[in-house]
């Protein structure tokens, strides 16, 4: 048997209960990846979480090609709630939707909504896909929590259908948009809203600025990417709003 160490090199995610003593049994391509690529053996520790019950130092109970079992041994972190943000993004080319998510997971983001405006270039979106992506973005940067990966839905329905409640920070790529300011604002249930590639047509940001719930901020003088239009504003969210005041 291998040493036994308190160190674990490897995080994972599980969909089972998680306590002292609790046997958790690995899913084909969870065991493969701890006991093939990262070649852990019976004894070796890792870091499990399952989004409510926090992080847990679990070892490897049983191991072999096609499965399985890891037994906690103590919590490590508690189960910390994520802020009460969404991500509302219209995707755009694969890699960096998948980028997208990625940064919204490490970021806090809650729930990540893929919206269709009149110009996003991907009509369709993987949602698994994402999900996983997240998943894996949530194991690396140390988080308990797993947002939800919603499905694609137009942007006129959405906000059709929106609760005043949560506001949303809109990034206004005109050069009308009033600068980031975030005096005022208070902390609650909010949205971040990044635009297509192409911009919001003329429509889209009629029907924006008419809700009440709506804060249009601009994001500097030059034009930014879809992906670092989410990274910045959701940056800014979190300095003036979020958990890292």
């Amino acid at each position: 048997m291998t040493q036994a160490s308190d160190s674990p090199r490897v995080r994972l995610y599980v969909k089972h209960p998680l306590g002292p003593g609790q046997p958790v049994v690995l899913e084909r391509d969870q065991a493969h990846y701890l006991f093939n690529v990262m070649r852990l053996g019976p004894g070796d520790a890792v870091e499990v979480f399952n989004g409510t019950d926090g992080a847990w130092l679990a070892r490897v109970a049983a191991a072999d090609r096609r499965g399985g079992t890891l037994e906690c041994v103590r919590q490590t972190a508690a189960q910390r709630a994520a802020p009460d943000l969404w991500l509302l993004f219209a995707p755009v080319k694969k890699a960096r939707t998948d980028f997208i998510v990625e940064k919204a997971t490490e970021m806090g983001a809650a729930r990540i909504v893929p919206v269709q405006t009149r110009f996003t270039n991907s009509e369709r979106v993987r949602q698994d896909r994402l999900q996983a992506h997240a998943v894996e973005a949530a194991e690396q940067c140390g988080a308990t929590h797993i947002p939800e990966l919603a499905p694609m839905v137009r942007l006129d329905r959405l906000l059709a259908d929106w609760d005043g409640a949560r506001r949303i920070l809109w990034a206004d790529e005109t050069p009308e948009a009033p600068k980031a300011g975030f005096d005022g604002l208070t902390p609650g249930p909010w949205a971040v809203l990044i635009g297509p590639e192409g911009g919001f047509a003329e429509t889209e940001r009629d029907r924006l600025r008419a809700l009440a719930c709506v804060t249009p901020v601009g994001l500097g003088p030059r034009i930014l990417r879809a992906e670092t239009a989410a990274v910045a504003a959701l940056t800014l969210w979190q300095i003036h709003l979020g958990d890292w005041t």
